[in-house]
């Protein structure tokens, strides 16, 4: 009996290490794999930055040491390199950042960073932990991890997309209140220039987001630029074909001679008009959303406290 007993134990404990040995197989060979694409994606960038401190050597002391933040983005753009997709995807995640608002040249880097540091923390939170205290089985273990590293790999993804829809919904309900400004100072006889810096101090205030868009043509236009060119660039900064389509009628008046007031305050009120359907459009929205809460929620409470009474006494009927 007592010789079963120890089998019993023994048997158990091997199917336990057996499946902790699988488990360490799994995660060393996904391991081995991403070290071999590290290796690969960056032996040639390495030995370009390499070349680089080296003539660097003779550079100037003194340089400012990085701080905190930058070091932590650093090491995030350069474990964010396991993840660099080809060139094509590439540019259109840098594009995504763009129209996001973060113009840092490390911004795809660090982005492709957090997706690869949640891909393996979440796996392991989520799986790894339960598993090595006995509370999940291997199936559950690897089934929970594949979802982990899944969510870790979209939801990265999905959170830039909101935030570039949420900065064009700002920049374009933002937008003809800056145009109107901008006219009013033109016709006023103030120069473009001026125009710019008078308007974007003013704005910053009320529309801090659009205020630091224009702090940025500013500069461009004290630069050289026109500004035709200055609203075009904001437009691909940005993603926004309205403010591409003003760029466009912008320049055309310089390049013709035309009035470029007039342009302006024609775009402002289409804006301005564009705005007031927009929010038209989602007062109509309303009363279709409110719909399923209120059968979802307020009729059955209501069904509740008007048939309630009548149950009770059908029951007390039924049970005489």
């Amino acid at each position: 009996m007592q010789a079963s007993r120890l089998h019993h134990e023994w048997g158990m404990m091997s199917n336990s290490m057996l499946s902790m040995l699988v488990f360490l197989g799994v995660f060393a060979g996904i391991y081995l794999v991403g070290l071999v694409v590290f290796l690969r994606a960056y032996g040639e960038r390495r030995r370009a930055i390499n070349r680089l401190r080296a003539m660097a050597d003779n550079a100037p002391d003194g340089a400012p040491e990085a701080g905190m933040g930058e070091s932590l983005q650093a090491g995030l753009s350069t474990f964010g390199g396991l993840l660099f997709p080809k060139e094509s995807g590439m540019a259109r995640l840098q594009k995504k950042l763009l129209y996001a608002g973060y113009y840092r040249r490390n911004a795809a880097g660090v982005f492709l960073g957090i997706k690869m540091t949640l891909m393996i923390i979440l796996p392991v939170i989520a799986a790894g932990v339960p598993y090595a205290m006995g509370n999940l089985a291997p199936y559950r273990a690897l089934l929970i991890g594949l979802t982990a590293t899944t969510a870790g790999m979209i939801v990265p993804g999905i959170w830039l997309d909101m935030q570039v829809r949420k900065r064009q919904q700002t920049l374009r309900q933002a937008l003809p209140d800056a145009l109107d400004m901008l006219v009013l100072c033109l016709e006023g006889g103030v120069s473009m220039l001026a125009a710019f810096q008078r308007v974007t101090s003013e704005v910053q205030i009320v529309h801090p987001l659009l205020g630091f868009e224009m702090n940025i043509m500013q500069r461009e236009i004290q630069l050289g630029l026109s500004a035709g060119e200055a609203w075009k660039k904001m437009g691909e900064r940005c993603g926004l074909d309205d403010v591409r389509d003003l760029a466009s009628i912008l320049m055309q008046s310089e390049r013709f001679g035309a009035s470029v007031v007039k342009a302006l305050r024609t775009y402002a009120e289409s804006w301005r008009q564009e705005r007031q359907y927009r929010a038209e459009e989602t007062a109509q929205k309303a009363a279709v959303k409110i719909l399923f809460p209120t059968l979802l929620c307020i009729f059955p409470a209501i069904f509740i406290v008007l048939l309630g009474p009548a149950a009770f006494q059908m029951a007390n009927l039924f049970a005489k």
